[in-house]
């Protein structure tokens, strides 16, 4: 069983249901439409909302989000550790960034030591396609075992700093690249796990490729969190979600 951790209150891991997460596509600081999205994706059944964070504008609207959202509200980074800070000061309930790519480890540190503080978890999110070129060296290119060493290389950095309130995504747009990530990341670890298939594609093709993907983790008993990820209205990520759950006897 894997560890848990909790994101506004909601349990993730631990034996605790698998909980579907959806992403916002409108801009973060427009806060009307970007809470209109979220009613709406509550209506569906999602349990936890995450929105970009690509600029101070969007950090900076985190706050009115949080105040009003019916969801607990998960900040995406990339890069800029100062957005990190600022959104979690703003309220947000978790963030989800790349360590390697946020700066030298003093920003890492300071990232770490705000979440601590505040008592949110922080989610790795491994991606194939974006790779530490030390790891594609050593491996030749993409394949699960440097994904999975990339994300223990960021949960050590993490560690490092006295923080291990964690959850691991391993994300590829190839199902079973991704599923073989998550089968070796469960064998050599309890983090909790975020569950998903990145750049999956339309409706169709990505439910199907999400149904495989997710889908077939789940039968397996591995995810304790997910994400269909659709080039659509992200409702239909909920809808989607909702059946591979049934599907895999999960729900």
């Amino acid at each position: 069983m894997t560890r848990q951790i909790h994101v506004g209150g909601i349990p993730i891991g631990g034996g605790a249901p698998v909980t579907i997460q959806s992403m916002t596509n409108t801009r973060t600081d427009d806060v009307e439409s970007t809470l209109s999205q979220i009613r709406s994706l509550a209506a569906a059944g999602c349990q936890i909302v995450r929105v970009a964070v690509p600029d101070g504008a969007a950090a900076r609207a985190v706050a009115k989000i949080k105040e009003a959202s019916p969801l607990p509200v998960v900040v995406d980074i990339h890069f800029d550790y100062k957005l990190a800070l600022e959104a979690i000061a703003a309220g947000a309930d978790k963030v989800r960034i790349n360590p390697g790519n946020i700066g030298g480890e003093d920003r890492v540190k300071a990232v770490a030591d705000a979440c601590r503080l505040r008592g949110i978890p922080i989610r790795i999110g491994v991606n194939g396609g974006s790779l530490e070129k030390g790891l594609l060296a050593k491996y030749g290119g993409v394949c699960p075992e440097a994904m999975v060493e990339s994300a223990f290389g960021h949960i050590r950095l993490l560690n490092k700093f006295d923080f291990d309130d964690i959850c691991v995504s391993l994300k590829s747009s190839s199902v079973p690249m991704t599923m073989r990530a998550y089968q070796l990341m469960r064998e050599k670890s309890n983090y909790p796990l975020h569950i998903g298939v990145t750049e999956a594609g339309t409706v169709r093709m990505g439910t199907l490729k999400s149904a495989v993907g997710i889908g077939g983790l789940l039968a397996q008993g591995i995810g304790d969190t997910m994400r269909v990820s659709l080039s659509a209205d992200p409702v239909e990520e909920v809808y989607a979600a909702r059946d591979i759950l049934k599907a895999a006897g999960v729900r």
